[in-house]
This record gives structure tokens, sequence and C-alpha cells, in this order.
């Protein structure tokens, strides 16, 4: 299904885009040494429930996970990369952190991830991963606008993670989103420009390079939710919520100082 929103609700996407980025900010700043996933959890659902907003990943039960996922938020550490099942660990200096958050606030989604390293220890090539994220990111939103084809996004978005060389998996990626978390279209972090679904005014897509730092290859935990890579390497993961407007793309997920 792919949802269409009208002018009347571009405002209330803005405030659930808002309310997400101003979360991740807020559990970003509050991650340290020594803090456990289990209160990030904790601290992510407070803040929800305070903005009487809805949790998309509470009783979310999908194909492939072991549903109900039964928590706030994602965290992935180090060599987890995608839909961190929150658990009883306290994190340590150099650890790569990823927070990926959805919530719907009157009746819209929006969805967005943050990578970033906790403590004084900063390895270089966790940085440099983070960094290509981000950049796929922004060459994403870049490519986004009326008229575009999804292949345009998917093409920016594969360029500059293959210059940066990772290699890309494909069997997850970015997704329209609406009333409900996960819609078409499918948006693959590589593709052929020109092709796909092509982009109208009103529509709201969640962009997400992620890549792993030496394999395409992902495993499951046990948990049966948090994905890792394959050979143990670490993992970057970024993402926004942008809406396709008459001239250009809106991103919806900006933290509060980008405004």
């Amino acid at each position: 299904m792919i949802e269409i929103l009208n002018p009347t609700e571009l405002p209330r996407a803005r405030e659930a885009g808002a309310l997400v980025a101003d979360i991740l900010q807020a559990l970003k700043g509050r991650a340290e040494v020594g803090t456990n996933l289990l209160d990030i959890d904790k601290w992510a659902e407070s803040m929800i429930v305070e903005a009487g907003a809805v949790s998309c990943y509470v009783d979310y039960a999908p194909s492939f996970g072991r549903g109900p996922f039964g928590h706030y938020i994602c965290t992935s550490v180090n060599d987890a990369v995608l839909h961190g099942l929150p658990h009883d660990y306290a994190l340590a200096d150099g650890d790569l952190v990823s927070l990926d958050l959805a919530v719907s606030l009157g009746g819209v989604v929006a969805d967005s991830a943050v990578s970033f390293i906790v403590g004084d220890t900063k390895p270089q090539e966790s940085v440099a991963m983070i960094d290509a994220t981000e950049r796929a990111l922004r060459a994403g939103i870049a490519a986004a606008g009326p008229g575009a084809r999804v292949g345009d996004l998917s093409h920016a978005i594969g360029s500059v993670l293959s210059e940066a060389g990772y290699a890309i998996n494909t069997e997850f990626g970015g997704h329209g989103v609406g009333s409900t978390m996960h819609q078409d279209p499918h948006i693959s972090n590589t593709g052929r420009p020109g092709r796909g679904y092509k982009l109208r005014p009103g529509l709201l897509l969640a962009l997400e390079p992620w890549v792993m730092a030496d394999t395409a290859e992902l495993v499951t935990d046990d948990d049966g939710w948090t994905l890792r890579s394959a050979t143990g390497c670490r993992t970057a993961h970024s993402e926004h919520t942008i809406a396709i407007t008459s001239d250009g793309a809106e991103i919806l997920t900006l933290p509060k100082q980008a405004r």
C-alpha cells in the first residue's frame, strides 16, 4: 500500500517527525559509558507516552521477527545493525550504538535512526562508517522530489556506500510511511536510476542507509529480532523520514538545532 497525504495532513507529519528527532537526540545525549540498554528503552517509553504518541514497535510482529517486539526502541550495538532488541547490557567506552525509533502521532508515523560512539574512544573505522551512512542519506534525500523515481534515490545512496568501500545488503532498506510504519515503496540501498515508482507530493518516505564493515551478510540473533553482521564486524545505520513536496523533499526528522 502507498499512501499520499493531502496538504492538510503535512503539519501532523511535521509534528511526528519533530517528536522522533527530539526523543532520539535526548536519548543520544543520555547514553554514556555504563548506560543500560533497558534504561534507554524505559526513557523512550516515558517520552513517547508523555507526548501522547503511540509506539510502532511494542506490538509489532512482522514475518521477519519473533514478535511481538515488546519494546519501544531498537538498540543495536557494535556488530548489531538492525532491529536490536533492548536487553541487559551496559554500554562500554568505544561502543558504536544505533538507535532506531518510530512513533505515530496524530495518526501519522515518523521513523528515524542515528548512530554514534559512546565514551572517549573513537575507532576510526567506526567514525568512517557512520559518516558514510550519513553522506549516503543526504545523497538519497537530494535525489528525492516530485517526478523522481525510487531507483534514483537507491542509486544515489548506493553510489556513496560503494565508493566508500562497503558491500551493500538489499534485504532491508527504506520504505514508505503514513498511517502505518512499513509501507510501499521499498527503497533499496542500491539500484538503477530511472526505475521504479514515480514520487508524488504528499508521499512520506523513510530512507535508511546502513552498512557493515566487511560483509553484506546478516545473521539473526537468538532473540529472533536482532540482526548482526555475519563476521562480527561493526555496523552503522542512519535514517530520516522525508515528505515529498511540490518543489523537492522536506526532512521531517531533523534535530531541533537543524530545524
